[in-house]
């Protein structure tokens, strides 16, 4: 590849990754701001479905851009707690079209898709370790709702860079500006949606993604509570929710070398089962500093998991299917953000945050049942 056409395909995969980035970075918000806000997500099995329909109507980012910005307009001046959460209704509804957009893009590259895809959810990572060392500090001022002023910042400048680098395109029109072809052509008489909805593949993707996210966002908010109330940590506990997010993006990195070596079907074998071993340390070890390292680690464990799983969605489904299909994955998966969390909180209510490691032990064993439930089988171009 010469450098001119290198540089023709960072700029926009910088872009993308932009893009993820103030996913996590949303996402990230939740553990610190916690004590304030409860309910998050509704809107993201909206955007999901939508997403099947408007992924080849319209180019990248314009309705998520205007869906953050209106929503974080909202969630500035501290609204009263229902237009608080229809902000977040709306803001999830914008963060699945991007969500399924950047990933879609980035699953039809045909060179080193897999490198790539392990960057871009380094991106969420990155912006999810970032955004509570900012959370945490407006969480102890009196308005605190400000923090979602820098997250309104960013939404602008990541509306401005698509508008510049995309220009509102469709994705068969990006990839064609890079050197791309399109791939396969869509040539069933049957609409995308009920090809998508009749693939057994999407809908065990979707249920694994809905576990493996649910674990994701439980650990990152609850694992603070469980650390204050159960080993005794102060207010600095709070940090640990970063440790797990930055060990969530370095592992997105760090493990692309044994993901090849070992396979990446294998990789999530074993990431898990590691995963469910450092649990039970933090269950059962009663080490603050111990159980902050564990959380850490299982970040890097977890980290790898999604980009793998969005790897092979694009190597089992069609490609003209593949955006609206990885939409509706993603999607139907971010309600884990709100359904295990949820879980969790009425399990703590009745039995203390105790409850949270078991819950988690047995989410994290639901989720290699998932998997392997998940076809092998490569998709045929």
């Amino acid at each position: 590849m010469t450098k001119l056409a290198a540089g023709v395909i960072l700029v926009p995969f910088a872009s993308v990754c932009w893009c993820i980035f103030i996913t996590g970075w949303n996402d990230g918000s939740t553990g610190p701001l916690l004590p304030r806000i409860q309910k998050v997500y509704h809107g993201y099995v909206a955007g999901a479905l939508m997403n099947v329909y408007l992924t080849d109507r319209l180019g990248f980012g314009k309705v998520r851009s205007l869906c953050q910005i209106v929503a974080y307009s909202m969630q500035a001046p501290a609204p009263p707690f229902s237009v608080f959460i229809l902000a977040y209704a709306i803001n999830g509804f914008g963060l699945a079209l991007e969500v399924a957009q950047a990933i879609g893009y980035v699953a039809s590259l045909e060179k080193n898709a897999a490198t790539h895809m392990g960057f871009l959810h380094a991106a969420f990572g990155a912006g999810a370790l970032a955004s509570p060392l900012v959370a945490t500090q407006f969480a102890q001022l009196k308005h605190w709702s400000f923090h979602y002023l820098v997250s309104l910042s960013l939404t602008i400048l990541n509306a401005s860079i698509l508008s510049t680098v995309f220009k509102f395109r469709t994705q068969d029109e990006c990839l064609e500006r890079i050197g791309q072809s399109a791939g396969e052509k869509d040539t069933s008489q049957d609409t995308k949606f009920r090809q998508i909805m009749s693939l057994k593949s999407v809908h065990f993707l979707a249920f694994f993604i809905l576990v493996y996210v649910g674990i994701e966002v439980t650990i990152g908010g609850w694992i603070v509570t469980f650390l204050i109330d159960v080993r005794g940590g102060g207010s600095s506990a709070g940090y640990v929710s970063s440790g797990f997010f930055g060990g969530l993006m370095v592992g997105r990195i760090a493990l692309l070398w044994l993901n090849k070596k070992i396979g990446e079907r294998r990789a999530i074998y074993l990431y898990s089962f590691l995963a469910i071993g450092l649990e039970l340390i933090v269950w059962f070890v009663p080490s603050l500093i111990g159980d902050a390292v564990a959380v850490s680690i299982v970040g890097m464990l977890l980290g790898p998991i999604f980009p793998v799983a969005m790897n092979h969605a694009a190597k089992v489904l069609p490609r003209w299917l593949l955006t609206g299909a990885i939409g509706w994955i993603s999607g139907f998966g971010q309600a884990g953000s709100a359904v295990i969390p949820f879980m969790t909180g009425a399990l703590s209510s009745r039995f203390g945050i105790r409850s949270l490691q078991p819950l988690l032990v047995v989410m994290m064993s639901v989720m290699i049942i998932l998997w392997a439930l998940v076809p092998g089988a490569r998709r045929a171009d």
